[in-house]
């Protein structure tokens, strides 16, 4: 298989099932949005953090894959089976949310993005994760987008949010808040 086909040499490309869209098509900006996502989460999973971290971001990633593929589906058109999100995929990042924050101070005041470069980079990805959750919205507004997909990517911001939170933490880093001047 070669890495390039040539067949997106005109500007569009392939849905699963074969239907051909402009590679501007909101449904590639919210798969593509989700791949830009995984590359940072790949990325916080080389940081110096604690494996178990690296063990759910990892998980994390194969979600993405599986996100990317639902999204990348033509509704209509596309007969491949493709992997699906379950209620525990949900789950597993409100426990991991829940577990952290009770190893927290209480949050009182909104967090300004930094301290080290795990921390900055968790930052980045929920942002990201906001833009693919807001686009996959957006699609869903005039095509079939699985429930679970929207649900998935709003936890997994707050879930990145909270990792933010914990890595600074672990690393003895002061949150920088934000005192709105009045």
């Amino acid at each position: 298989m070669k890495i390039y086909t040539k067949t997106g040499d005109k500007g569009l490309t392939s849905l699963i099932g074969g239907t051909r869209v402009p590679k501007h098509h909101l449904r590639i900006e919210s798969y593509g949005t989700v791949d830009e996502l995984n590359s940072y989460i790949g990325l916080i999973r080389y940081q110096d953090i604690a494996e178990a971290h690296r063990v759910i971001l990892k998980e994390v990633q194969d979600r993405l894959f599986t996100i990317g593929a639902s999204l990348a589906s033509d509704p209509d058109k596309s007969k491949m089976k493709i992997p699906d999100l379950h209620d525990e995929d949900i789950e597993l990042l409100e426990k991991e949310i829940d577990r952290m924050d009770n190893e927290l101070p209480a949050l009182r005041h909104f967090i300004l993005p930094g301290g080290s470069n795990a921390v900055s980079f968790c930052h980045i990805a929920r942002c990201v994760c906001r833009r693919a959750e807001r686009l996959s919205v957006q699609l869903g507004e005039n095509s079939f987008v699985e429930e679970k997909v929207v649900i998935y990517l709003n936890r997994l911001s707050d879930y990145l949010f909270t990792l933010s939170r914990k890595v600074g933490n672990e690393q003895q880093i002061a949150e920088s808040v934000w005192i709105p001047r009045v």
